[in-house]
């Protein structure tokens, strides 16, 4: 009889290191080159969003520490730190977020960051590929979206 294996806790992908980079996941890695096999030119966490800046909570605030152990006392009237995002790559023209399986923070994180994207009008085509299939149809997507406006923009100029 086979035991049911119970689960373990949060998702954790495996790091891997490959042209001198550590990335996250395996997925990462393939999207990594993926782009760089079809010449698309991309920065690797190459830039941070602050989604919430940090702030004083002058009130009082009765609660456990944030990892739910210690005493529930008094932890008000502190500094609130940030939230920040690091998309995976970012292209002129594109944002990607390799997913696999998110975690339970993500999705919140993820619908902040399209607020600031609207808010700050960034025209950047965001991509969020959870496997490999979905990392070669960005890929074509990007490709074709860049052959797509260099038509549009040689026939304005006729």
């Amino acid at each position: 009889m086979k035991s049911k294996s119970r689960k373990k806790g949060p998702v954790t992908a495996k790091k891997i290191s490959f042209d001198g980079i550590s990335f996250a996941s395996g997925l990462e890695k393939f999207m990594y080159k993926s782009l760089k096999d079809a010449k698309i030119e991309f920065r690797y966490e190459g830039e941070s969003f602050e989604l919430l800046p940090s702030f004083s909570f002058k009130n009082e605030c009765y609660e456990r520490q944030s990892n739910g152990k210690g005493d529930f006392i008094n932890r008000g009237d502190k500094k609130v730190l940030n939230i920040k995002y690091t998309p995976d790559f970012i292209g002129d023209d594109f944002i990607i977020e390799t997913k696999g399986r998110a975690n339970e923070s993500f999705p919140l994180r993820w619908k902040m960051f399209k607020y600031l994207m609207h808010l700050m009008n960034d025209k950047r085509t965001l991509y969020k590929p959870q496997n490999q299939n979905e990392c070669k149809e960005v890929v074509e997507l990007i490709l074709e979206k860049r052959a797509n406006g260099r038509k549009k923009s040689n026939n304005n100029k006729s």
